[in-house]
């Protein structure tokens, strides 16, 4: 047992209160992380805002870092001392998961948002004894402490900057995978990337680094559409005062983007990605929107062999994909700690409103 602090989503769409709690011991898969850096992600918020209706109170939280303290008995793979990356849950036996795409588990809504561990019961407690959702993608790493599995428990090298390393358990990993593992484009691809926040950035910076030699940015903010350009963005079109489609098909010789990234979660914007593509093109979508959301394409648009792909997770195995971040970045290929900055935990509300507002990035609170 551990006492500690975590920061506690305990009322739809209202300020998470950052409690006095006390942390169980793992169980046999699982291992007990002292957290150092936690990433803020927009599904944080969702929840927090129950467009997903994980059931609270909730201690949230999904980008964690940290040193392993304690292992379960059946733990083979990670040892005291370790430093870790904290990625998504998932079974790790599914036909799925066996083929080396763990982001469509066929557990992987009970496993991130079931607000529990498999078998109901819960890691944390309040300081009057009372559960708290603990499992949340696996991890719940809002706090000082998490309980996490040996699967999504990545072990990295120890000469990084550990605080910093959250948020390739989520964010980061999603839009640079998206780009490295789905879309794949050839040297010299034209890409549109609807969305400049963290993970449209990472997906700017992975299409950069395997060669895309058109990037256009898409968004509202100008700001960050200057970060874009420092990134790798050849072209830059704030879709508030212009028409994005049209400007990607200027960019493009007329034809349109080989590929699209929509990264909002806004239907008409996702209409707009499809609409920008080349024949036969690509459209990636990784964006998350409120359960029911829909939207509406024309048919005779995906006629001519335009794609429409999901992403979770950025279709990666985060054992091998956030070490190859690391090294990318480590090389200077991937500059992702342009996109942060830090935050104490008790400060965790700023950080999200500042990320909401645009001014922030990419927040990571540390304990």
């Amino acid at each position: 047992m551990k006492e500690g602090k975590a920061a506690v989503i305990r009322e739809k769409a209202s300020p998470l209160a950052v409690e006095t709690v006390t942390f169980g011991a793992p169980q046999a898969d699982e291992v007990l992380v002292r957290i150092v850096g936690t990433g803020v992600c927009h599904t944080d918020m969702v929840v927090r805002d129950q467009g997903y209706p994980v059931p609270l109170p909730l201690v949230a939280g999904h980008e964690g870092a940290g040193v392993v303290e304690a292992v379960g008995e059946n733990v083979r793979t990670l040892a005291v001392g370790d430093h870790v990356v904290l990625a998504f849950g998932h079974c790790g036996a599914c036909g799925n998961c066996k083929a080396g795409k763990p982001g469509y588990c066929v557990e992987f809504y009970d496993r991130n948002f079931k607000g529990a561990r498999m078998d109901g019961s819960q890691a944390i407690c309040d300081h009057h004894g009372h559960d708290l959702g603990s499992a949340f993608f696996a991890q719940s790493s809002f706090g000082t402490y998490a309980i996490a599995t040996e699967r999504n428990a990545v072990k990295i090298r120890k000469d990084v900057p550990l605080e910093m390393m959250g948020p390739l358990g989520c964010g980061i990993s999603t839009g640079a995978g998206a780009v490295l593992n789905v879309l794949k484009p050839h040297a010299g691809a034209s890409i549109a990337i609807f969305g400049a926040g963290s993970v449209g950035l990472s997906a700017v910076m992975a299409a950069a680094a395997i060669g895309c030699t058109t990037i256009i940015v898409v968004d509202l903010h100008d700001t960050r559409l200057e970060l874009a350009r420092e990134l790798g963005a050849t072209h830059v079109v704030n879709g508030g005062s212009a028409d994005a489609v049209e400007e990607i098909r200027k960019a493009t010789d007329g034809r349109g983007a080989d590929f699209t990234l929509e990264c909002t979660g806004v239907a008409k914007v996702l209409v707009q990605a499809v609409e920008a593509l080349c024949i036969p093109g690509m459209c990636g979508l990784i964006g998350a929107a409120d359960m029911g959301v829909t939207a509406s394409l024309d048919m005779n648009t995906l006629l001519f062999g335009r794609t429409v792909r999901g992403i979770i997770e950025g279709d990666s195995v985060p054992q091998l994909f956030i070490p190859q971040l690391i090294e990318l970045w480590r090389a200077g290929r991937f500059p992702f700690d342009r996109l942060v900055r830090f935050y104490p935990l008790e400060e965790i509300n700023q950080a999200i409103e500042d990320s909401e507002t645009g001014r922030v990035l990419k927040p990571i609170v540390r304990p």
